[in-house]
């Protein structure tokens, strides 16, 4: 690569990633649907044509940065996992703070659907993202071997960016310590990225934990010891714009690999799971909540769904405040929970990795935990009254429980059937969106061939979303309440879809 080629690739990640996060945002502009519904819909659009025109290869190999951008999955979900800790140690401390947010945004629209400052948080946010990857790779000596030599250079171009760009007009009373408090959340972004590895490496000789679960640990530890803590800019864009930036960037590499895939023994079956256990685990979990629990708001499915299933799509737009001010900020408390108990779900899956199927009865063990720890939550919910703090505890248990039943009942299912263990893996991370599980199969836990079609698995299962967040929007439109018999419908249709993909 020349520097004129490196410097090509840096524009190429803004023009591509930042027109996809802008453009989902106009096409929901006037409504209560969230921009994720859109992003996924123009970056697989993105990348099938790239593949097509022949402007690129599949997997995107000629643009190397985009497949930079769409590693940093763990550098956006360290945000939610601090705020987690925060929210965490606020409920279990009963501690009630409403400090007073030092920044009052601009609110006049530059592109429709999007203000000035919200433009502001989604270019830092790419810049953020860049910055963290490159310092921390060129730090461990460690990542792509083509862009090695240019990673201090990308570090550097990051964090000047993310630095400086901060909305002139919008109203800040302090800026000195708001430039200090984005400095600060720099260094422990990088200081939890490094400990994470550091850790993971240790630990790899006798278990193999991907780095995303020490990351958890860590940043959420933090946070609950900074509880007081209020945000800064690098944490106010991550949380904004740093999970649709992410999707952005595995879309487009998905979606330039959906020409090939197809042919590849296995995916088919993958596929039809990925869809239709999109219905099963999502909308049965919202049936479940809705006929037991008796809620059908917003504020409790939109939350307790991000968490039982650790929910990409669902946890982006939460975090983003498409859902309302309460489903913001339970978001990441129940983001956070289901992640304390992945030291179960990692481990199994590192034994099952190296023994080449599912270690079967550890996961129906946990299965049955599961399932107690549901039933207790769906009980517990729906004698909390419409109480802030009985409904949070509930939705906890649920997030926890239901999270057990999905990861483990889905992969006992496809045990039934013939798809080896990375597939089956890969197959589960897509019908659940699971953030955790996709960025422990991107780290190679389940061998180089799942990392590289794990964005392509991942993404295609999120053509189901447009039916996810039309709900979603339909309930926003409705002062929060969803429509019960569509969700019954699909949970059923999705039942009978993950059977059928046995037989595929």
């Amino acid at each position: 690569m020349t520097n004129l080629d490196f410097l090509n690739q840096f524009w190429i990640i803004v023009f591509f990633l930042i027109p996809i996060v802008l453009i989902s945002r106009t096409v929901v502009a006037g409504t209560r649907y969230s921009p994720i519904l859109i992003v996924v819909l123009f970056g697989l659009a993105m990348g099938f044509l790239l593949e097509y025109s022949g402007v690129s290869d599949p997997g995107l190999t000629a643009f190397p940065m985009v497949g930079i951008m769409a590693q940093t999955t763990i550098i956006a979900l360290i945000a939610s996992f601090f705020v987690g800790g925060q929210e965490l140690r606020k409920i279990l401390g009963r501690k009630s703070l409403d400090a007073e947010d030092m920044v009052t945004p601009a609110d006049e629209e530059v592109i429709l659907g999007t203000t000035r400052t919200q433009m502001f948080l989604i270019v830092r946010s790419l810049f953020i993202l860049l910055g963290m990857y490159g310092l921390m790779h060129a730090i461990q000596g460690t990542g792509t071997e083509e862009l090695s030599s240019y990673y201090p250079v990308i570090a550097y171009i990051g964090i000047i960016g993310a630095l400086i760009l901060i909305d002139n007009k919008a109203r800040v009373t302090n800026k000195r310590l708001y430039l200090r408090k984005g400095v600060v959340e720099l260094t422990l972004l990088l200081a939890v990225l490094l400990i994470s590895y550091m850790i993971a490496q240790l630990v790899a000789p006798v278990i193999a934990l991907p780095q995303i679960f020490f990351a958890m640990m860590v940043s959420a530890a933090i946070g609950a010891v900074f509880y007081k803590w209020t945000f800064g800019p690098t944490l106010r864009s991550l949380l904004f714009a740093g999970i649709p930036i992410v999707l952005a960037a595995n879309f487009l590499v998905g979606g330039s690999r959906i020409g090939e895939a197809f042919d590849i023994p296995g995916v088919n079956a993958v596929l039809v799971y990925g869809f239709f256990g999109q219905l099963v685990w999502m909308f049965g979990g919202i049936a479940l909540l809705m006929y037991f629990a008796r809620t059908s708001n917003a504020r409790n499915l939109a939350p307790g769904m991000a968490g039982a299933l650790s929910h990409s799509g669902l946890t982006g737009a939460c975090t983003a405040g498409d859902f309302g001010k309460t489903a913001a900020s339970r978001a990441p408390i129940m983001i956070n929970i289901p992640f304390f108990g992945h030291i179960f779900v990692f481990s199994i899956l590192a034994v099952s990795a190296e023994q080449g199927s599912l270690w079967l009865w550890p996961a129906l063990l946990l299965v049955a935990i599961g399932l107690g720890l549901t039933v207790l939550a769906l009980k517990n919910l729906r004698a909390a009254g419409g109480e802030d703090r009985r409904e949070v505890t509930s939705l906890m248990q649920f997030s926890f429980g239901w999270q057990l039943c999905a990861v483990f009942g889905g992969l006992a299912f496809l045990y039934m059937g013939p798809l080896a263990i990375d597939y089956a893996a890969m197959a589960q991370a897509s019908a659940i969106s699971h953030f955790g599980l996709f960025a422990a199969i991107q780290e190679g836990m389940f061998g180089e061939n799942a990392a590289l079609l794990i964005p392509f698995v991942f993404s295609m299962p999120f053509l189901v979303h447009p039916l996810v967040f039309y709900m979603f929007g339909r309930a926003m439109e409705n002062g929060g309440d969803m429509p019960k018999k569509p969700v019954y419908i699909m949970a059923f249709i999705g039942l009978i879809g993950v059977t059928i993909s046995l037989f595929v």
